[in-house]
């Protein structure tokens, strides 16, 4: 699953990323020494020193375990019954592919920009399993379930609560503006627009995300 999932992130943005984010898949026992603040369903652990960056990746067993039963399924069966455990993990091999990535240009990414761009490319990913007759009613309901509808855990802090919620306007206006695209069934047009954004990088990036149709 996790393998299907970055192939089809590098298909739509139309790169191959050489590290393997099923390769980086850490255990809670060594999340925790890694330095996992604990109680996440998935986390990218970063850790950077002597001009390399080493990452990890953290997915929790009863995250896998519900995501099992889909592992030779069409991703539609899995988008039907099990949206919420598939975004997690959409989120958490975003965040290593982004990463893996922003390394190999040597530049540096704020938790904002990581944030924002795996909003988007768990919508990207949901959109495109569905492109066809009936994909703008699709698109309309992950808008709302990803963006509107949403809830935040309690035990944030201010400041990660202000980046979670900043996040999800950036990529909710991002992701409204591609609507254009998708009712009008302009597959290409989508693709270029989510390739140009994925290539911004900082505050250009988010200046883009931020603008308003």
């Amino acid at each position: 699953m996790i393998a299907r999932v970055q192939a089809h992130l590098e298909a739509i943005y139309g790169f191959t990323c050489e590290a393997r984010a099923e390769v980086f898949l850490v255990d809670t026992e060594a999340a925790v020494l890694l330095g996992s603040s604990g109680g996440l369903e998935e986390e990218l652990l970063v850790y950077e020193g002597d001009g390399e960056v080493e990452l990890a990746l953290y997915l929790a067993p009863a995250l896998l375990s519900r995501l099992r039963p889909y592992e030779s399924a069409p991703v539609n069966a899995l988008l039907d019954g099990e949206l919420d455990g598939f975004c997690q993990l959409a989120e958490g091999v975003s965040h290593f592919v982004y990463m893996a990535q922003t390394a190999l240009q040597e530049r540096t990414v704020s938790l904002l920009e990581l944030e924002a761009q795996a909003e988007v490319d768990k919508f990207a990913l949901c959109l495109l399993q569905r492109w066809g007759t009936g994909v703008e009613g699709w698109a309309r309901e992950l808008r709302g379930r990803l963006f509107e509808r949403v809830s935040y855990r309690t035990r944030l802090t201010e400041a990660e609560r202000w980046r979670y919620q900043e996040a999800n306007r950036l990529s909710r206006n991002f992701c409204s503006r591609l609507m254009g695209h998708v009712v009008g069934r302009r597959l290409e047009r989508l693709l270029s627009e989510l390739r140009y954004a994925y290539r911004l990088g900082a505050e250009a990036k988010l200046r883009h995300f931020a603008q308003v149709s």
